[in-house]
């Protein structure tokens, strides 16, 4: 079992987040302000690198309630330097949420931080930690359709908007498909500590599928669009239409953008 550590670089925003971060200002920047000749490209190097911010502060919010919680050794593990390649699977974590992305246009929940559940005491506080990551997306969410649902869109520039209405629909699906109470996604893990030993141990097999499980799921053509429908529902609850997002999304695959997206299109 890990031991804590009191190095300051346990806790020290790491330099490779920070970079991240510049990325998703500067490139913003130039959405907003149509300085680069090719929005399109603009707009995706915008939205890849917010997508990974949020998929680092989505792992940072499980490790740091798991150190609040009991759980000392995630400082020694990086967990809190918001370091992707800190992660116990950077894959999942960050290299096939950004494949989905690029594919599909869905934000694909990943896993990453491995908490010493031994340490944590009290059912409430084990759900608080595999909550807390997606309430991440539903606060990133939450910011980007803010100018939307509080009719503040005079003077956001056509390709900024399309952007942040792309990038919410990213944070709206992950929020919701991480709490689905499929095992091995966070919305298990919140409704776990709950059950019975034995239904836990019966479905403790189906942990490692747990992605695939919703991927298969959403192959299915009803199932999809089932699934499509409940999102655009709530996007337009908040002041973004299908057109918003699906525009958003063509503009993010600058390589194939819809005639019908561009402007006078």
């Amino acid at each position: 079992m890990s031991t804590a550590t009191a190095r300051p670089s346990d806790r020290r925003i790491s330099p490779v987040f920070l970079g991240i971060v510049a990325v998703a200002a500067v490139t913003g920047w130039a959405a907003w302000t149509g300085f680069a000749e090719q929005p399109g490209l603009a707009v995706f190097l915008f939205v890849t690198a917010a997508w990974v911010v949020s998929l680092c502060l989505h792992e940072y919010a499980h490790a740091r309630t798991a150190l609040h919680s009991g759980d000392i050794s995630v400082g020694a593990k990086g967990y809190l330097t918001l370091n992707p390649v800190k992660y116990t699977h950077a894959m999942l974590s960050i290299v096939l949420p950004v494949l989905f992305v690029i594919m599909g246009g869905i934000g694909l929940p990943g896993g990453a931080v491995f908490i010493e559940r031994g340490r944590i005491r009290g059912r409430w506080r084990h759900s608080l930690i595999s909550a807390a990551g997606p309430l991440t997306n539903v606060l990133f969410a939450v910011v980007c359709t803010a100018p939307f649902w509080l009719d503040a869109l005079d003077g956001v520039p056509r390709d900024f908007r399309l952007a942040l209405a792309f990038l919410a629909l990213l944070q709206v699906t992950a929020a919701i498909l991480n709490f689905l109470p499929v095992p091995g996604l966070d919305g298990y893990g919140v409704i776990e500590p709950w059950l019975s030993y034995n239904v836990r141990r019966q479905v403790e097999p189906l942990a490692p599928f747990g992605l695939l499980i919703v991927f298969a799921l959403l192959w299915i053509p009803a199932l999809n669009g089932v699934f499509f429908d409940v999102i655009d529902a709530l996007l337009r609850s908040l002041g973004i239409g299908e057109v918003d997002t699906y525009c958003g999304f063509e503009l993010y695959r600058f390589w194939q953008t819809d005639p019908l997206c561009t402007p006078g299109g």
